[in-house]
């Protein structure tokens, strides 16, 4: 088995971190490359940086058509999901959507922490598409007093618990994924790692042999 892991910016700080996280999930079990995107800003924040990495995703997707079995996307805004689905009829799976399914197995409830303010209506908005709101508790921004990254997120994520009653915490940027073990040992509940539920869903896809279907939705490219 062999999956593409696609970081749809160009940067190579967060590519490194993603492949980190990768790496200590796959064990060895199965092949996993991860890649930056060509041409992609260093960021995805806003609606310009998704259509900009568009075409370098893309590409990426037609180059390794041939030798992968499932592509995920390592954003958790899951930019371009629909239109990577159209091009390939192997699976393709986001981050985004992958650790919201499993956290609403995990639990009733779910915080989504963010990195900057700009992003949350944007999370929100992702959480309504894929039909979750009643799971969701709330979407934060991990800022405050303390200096430290970490301190940030700890204290998001409790207060996110007291207040807003969630009972699993989602990091919402795949270059967060170094702290998910540390902060669930601290907080008692699950903290969802997105690269890692990203790859145990299309491990577990390929392993059952499924693929995207082409009857109607993500056929343009296939039948158009």
């Amino acid at each position: 088995m062999k999956i593409v892991v696609i970081n749809p910016n160009s940067s190579a700080d967060m590519t490194k971190d993603i492949n980190d996280a990768v790496q200590r999930y796959t064990e060895g079990r199965f092949e996993a490359i991860v890649l930056p995107t060509p041409g992609a800003p260093e960021f995805i924040d806003t609606f310009e940086d998704k259509a900009l990495a568009a075409p370098g995703m893309m590409q990426l997707v037609r180059s390794y058509e041939n030798e992968a079995d499932s592509f995920v996307v390592a954003c958790a805004c899951d930019p371009n999901l629909k239109l990577m689905r159209e091009i390939t009829k192997k699976p393709v799976i986001g981050i985004g959507e992958a650790s919201m399914y499993i956290a609403a197995m995990l639990g009733r409830s779910f915080t989504i922490l963010q990195t900057d303010s700009y992003s949350v209506p944007n999370k929100v908005n992702l959480v309504h598409e894929y039909h979750m709101e009643e799971n969701l508790a709330s979407v934060k921004v991990a800022c405050g007093e303390q200096t430290g990254r970490f301190d940030q997120y700890l204290t998001a994520a409790r207060r996110a618990m007291e207040r807003d009653g969630a009972e699993v915490i989602i990091l919402g940027c795949a270059g967060l994924c170094d702290m998910a073990n540390r902060l669930s040992e601290k907080l008692g509940i699950p903290v969802l790692d997105g690269v890692a539920c990203g790859l145990s869903i299309a491990e577990s896809v390929v392993r059952l042999g499924y693929t995207t279907s082409k009857a109607r939705y993500y056929s343009a490219a296939i039948n158009g």
